[in-house]
């Protein structure tokens, strides 16, 4: 951030206000991270929890986009990351009584008025506006003014409200990310802060629309007492008009800061079409969770050259410096790179439980020590998932692996067959395996590889695995004989 970081002291209430009209994105989930990542270095650092809080609010007042499937994604999304909040989940159309009484007064004080255009009308004079290269907007028709005689009230027409822009001066703020930002009054119009009221509402006795969303964000962020309010840049054109009603509600300003977006490989704008886009779809894809926290706080966000962090490190470190002006670049094999990290050090547990959920594998004790032996090579859980299925089920072994590998070296695997038919349960074990592995290339004059791929193949169907004593003391006794048993006779009948 560019400007004076906060003081230690001074609490800090940040929140992330998603509306649901579709999954948790990326970037949704990155501005997320990064608000509460804020709250809570200043509650570590002040060993206070209120010096640091996160808050959860639904922006739900586009009621026809806005869907409860939609607020269970964003839910399971941040559950998923670890980002619960100290408050919330509040939802905003529970508030409408709220805003409209603001609005109420408002219109008392005549920072707001009510506008009878149509949309009709509105949709002529932006037109007129472009024709005469102005930028399309309301023409303030109704805006009133000293000395200003306004037009005949008409009696079929529900109005909608419209905050009274200041038209002179500009509003400035110091971006927590991009620094100063100036914006002309001049370039904003009287935005419309309640909807018209419908047939329905009014033949209930509602005299107001539901508010939108550009005012019910600035009630619900006084009204919670949000003292940094961190979002995506393509929020910056709302930011003036929010703080001219929160100057007009004589209210505390909270600080801004528009994070740049996140681009896909090509460098356009991370959409669909780049893949997964869902925050919770890369945990069905096999990334854990501390491994997306870790490359999300990544994109946009350093402390020096470290690349791989401990939540408990993002939290002492993230205290509003170090945040990139520029746009970060999405980039799948560093997000795998990452995760293939967090797959080395993540609890046996954990993994066991997403092979559960996933992939309806029940892990036992031999597939801890498959898990243990295999992890090392997959960046993601669902390739490991595939990396210990030849320990669940014998995989198939096609002609052409055959002919290719068990045919020629048959005498080899049948001698290696018999001499480790002489350990028993209890003495099958990596070191006595190794034994019997050296002592076969010893009497055959072979080396590693002229033994160790025939058998892999033999027993995995594979000729590249891990060192061949490990893979058989986890395979077992019984089921690397019999599997080699399977595969010499099947050579013997088709003989």
């Amino acid at each position: 951030m560019t400007n004076t970081k906060t003081a230690s002291n001074v609490p800090v209430r940040t929140r992330f206000a998603p509306s649901p009209t579709g999954y948790l994105h990326l970037g949704g989930a990155r501005t997320a991270l990064y608000s509460w990542a804020y709250a809570k270095h200043y509650a570590k650092v002040n060993n206070d929890s209120t010096k640091g809080t996160f808050v959860l609010r639904i922006e739900d007042t586009d009621v026809e986009r806005s869907t409860p499937e939609a607020v269970q994604a964003i839910l399971e999304g941040m559950n998923w990351l670890g980002l619960i909040a100290d408050e919330g989940p509040f939802y905003q159309m529970q508030h409408i009584t709220r805003y409209q009484s603001v609005i109420a007064q408002m219109l008392l004080e005549g920072t707001a008025y009510p506008c009878y255009s149509t949309a009709a009308e509105v949709e002529v004079m932006r037109e007129l506006a472009r024709m005469n290269g102005d930028k399309p907007r309301y023409d303030g028709t109704w805006r009133p003014e000293l000395g200003k005689t306004l037009p005949s009230i008409p009696s079929a027409i529900a109005p909608v409200i419209r905050f009274k822009t200041p038209q002179e001066g500009a509003v400035i703020w110091d971006d927590l990310v991009k620094g100063i930002i100036k914006i002309a009054n001049s370039e904003l119009d009287d935005f419309i802060i309640a909807r018209a009221v419908t047939p329905e509402a009014a033949a209930k006795g509602d005299t107001m629309g539901v508010p939108t969303y550009n005012f019910c964000v600035v009630v619900d962020d006084w009204d919670m007492n949000i003292t940094h309010v961190i979002r995506g840049d393509d929020h910056i054109n709302n930011t003036p008009r929010q703080i001219n009603v929160l100057k007009a509600l004589k209210a505390t300003l909270p600080q801004y800061g528009h994070l740049p977006m996140i681009l896909g490989a090509d460098g356009e704008k991370l959409s669909k079409r780049h893949g997964a886009v869902s925050v919770i779809q890369y945990d069905t894809l096999g990334y854990l969770p501390q491994a997306m926290l870790n490359y999300l706080a990544r994109l946009g966000w350093s402390h020096g050259d470290v690349e791989l962090f401990t939540t408990d490190e993002l939290i002492t470190w993230f205290d509003g410096s170090n945040l990139s002006k520029s746009a970060a670049q999405w980039d799948n094999k560093k997000l795998n790179w990452v995760n293939a990290h967090y797959i080395k050090q993540a609890s046996i547990e954990q993994i066991a439980a997403w092979l559960l959920r996933h992939q309806g594998i029940v892990v036992t004790h031999q597939l801890k020590s498959a898990i243990m032996l295999m992890r090392d090579r997959a960046e993601t859980l669902l390739q490991l998932a595939d990396l210990i299925a030849p320990f669940i089920n014998a995989p198939i072994m096609t002609d052409a692996l055959r002919e290719q590998y068990i045919i020629p070296n048959q005498l080899i695997l049948t001698h290696f067959l018999q001499a480790l038919t002489q350990l028993s349960e209890n003495t099958w074990n990596k070191n006595n395996i190794a034994t019997i592995v050296k002592s076969t290339l010893e009497q055959y004059s072979l080396k590693m590889p002229q033994l160790a791929i025939p058998v892999r193949v033999a027993l995995f169907a594979t000729p590249q695995t891990p060192s061949l004593d490990a893979m058989l003391t986890v395979l077992g006794r019984n089921e690397t004989l019999n599997r080699l048993n399977i595969n010499l006779n099947t050579v013997l009948n088709s003989i």
